[in-house]
C-alpha cells in the first residue's frame, strides 16, 4: 500500500465518481480502476459499491477511510512542520552547564530572537553537565551544547566564546580574606569544596593542581558553583571556583589569586559536517559573531 493509493481512495470517496476523481488526480480513469482495484486485492475487502457512473463506499470502505482521513493528515501535518522546520522558523534543542543557565543563555538567545528573521525559531533548552551533553550532541538529542572542551572528540567542532576567571571563595570572616595578596598554594592549608571529578571544571582544576604540584584537601565534590557555594557560605571549606553570577546570592568572600591568573574557557559545541536547518546554522553564526561579547 502506498501513499498515492491512499489518496487515490480519499479522492474516490470524496467525489463517489471515478470520472471526478480522476481529472482531480490528473491521472487516466483507466490508471485510477486499477489503482483502486489493486488496494482492495491487497487489503482482501471491497471499498466500494459500483453504481453505473456512480460509487459508494460499502460499510467497510467507511472504516478504512477513517484511517485514510488520519493518515493523510499527518502527512500533511508533517510536510507543514518540515517546511517550517526548513526556513526561518525553526526549532534548536541547546545544551549548557549552570553557570550560564543564569544570565548567558537566556540573555543571548533574546538577543537572537530579537532580530526578525529569527523571531519565530523556536528552543528546548537543557541544563547538564558536558560528558552528558556531548553523548546528547552525538545522538543528536541536542543541535548545540555549551560546555568545556573535551580532547579525543574529532567529529565536534568546538568554538570558544568565553573565558571564566578562576577565584577562591571563602566564608565572610574566613582567615584567608585577611591576607593581602592570596596564592594558588593556599589552597592546601584549608579543607577544600571541589568540583565533581567527571566535570568539565572538575577535570580543569585537577589539572591545575597537578600542574602546580598542588595536594589540596578535598573534602567533598559537587556538580556546580551553586552547591559548592552552599556549603562554602556555611563554614565547611573554601573553594576555587568560575567567576560566575550566581555566587552574588551568597555570603562569601571572592578572592582573585595575586600569583597567577587562572581562566576556564566556555566552549560552543556542535557536530562536524552534519545537516542542519537554517535555524540552527543561524543560531551558531550569531554565538560566534556576538556570543563572545554578551
Amino acid at each position: 500500500m502506498t501513499l498515492n493509493q491512499i489518496l487515490y481512495f480519499q479522492t474516490v470517496a470524496r467525489h463517489q465518481h471515478f470520472r471526478l476523481a480522476a481529472a482531480e488526480l490528473s491521472i487516466s480513469q483507466p490508471s485510477l480502476s486499477r489503482s483502486i482495484a489493486v488496494l482492495e486485492e491487497e487489503l482482501g475487502i471491497i471499498l466500494f459499491e459500483r453504481k453505473g457512473r456512480t460509487v459508494t463506499l460499502t460499510k467497510y470502505g467507511k472504516l478504512f477511510l477513517e484511517h485514510a482521513d488520519r493518515i493523510l493528515d499527518e502527512v500533511r501535518l508533517a510536510q507543514k512542520h518540515m517546511k517550517k522546520l526548513s526556513g526561518n522558523a525553526g526549532h534548536v534543542d541547546i545544551g549548557y552547564v549552570f553557570p550560564l543557565a543564569a544570565h548567558y543563555i537566556p540573555h543571548t538567545v533574546r538577543r537572537f530572537l530579537s532580530t526578525q528573521k529569527n523571531k519565530d525559531v523556536t528552543f528546548n533548552f537543557h541544563q547538564s553537565h558536558t560528558g552528558e551533553m556531548i553523548r546528547g550532541l552525538k545522538n543528536e538529542k541536542y543541535d548545540v551544547i555549551f560546555g568545556s572542551y573535551v580532547e579525543d572528540e574529532p567529529d565536534i567542532q568546538f568554538v570558544p566564546i568565553l573565558n571564566q576567571e578562576m577565584i577562591i571563595i571563602t566564608p565572610v570572616g574566613h582567615p584567608l580574606s585577611k591576607k593581602e595578596q592570596v596564592s594558588i598554594h593556599d589552597l592546601e592549608h584549608y579543607p577544600l569544596i571541589g568540583y565533581d571529578r567527571t566535570s568539565g571544571l572538575g577535570r580543569f582544576t585537577s589539572r591545575t593542581y597537578t600542574s602546580y604540584t598542588l595536594h589540596p584537601n578535598i573534602i567533598c565534590e559537587s556538580p556546580d558553583e551553586n552547591a559548592i557555594a552552599s556549603l562554602v557560605a556555611e563554614d565547611f571549606g573554601i573553594a576555587l571556583v568560575a567567576d560566575v553570577a550566581i555566587l552574588d546570592h551568597f555570603k562569601l568572600e571572592k578572592l582573585h589569586l595575586s600569583d597567577v591568573t587562572l581562566h576556564h574557557t566556555v566552549y560552543l559545541a556542535y557536530l562536524r559536517g552534519h545537516y542542519q536547518i537554517p535555524a540552527v546554522r543561524n543560531f551558531i553564526s550569531f554565538i560566534k559573531k556576538e556570543g563572545t561579547s554578551l
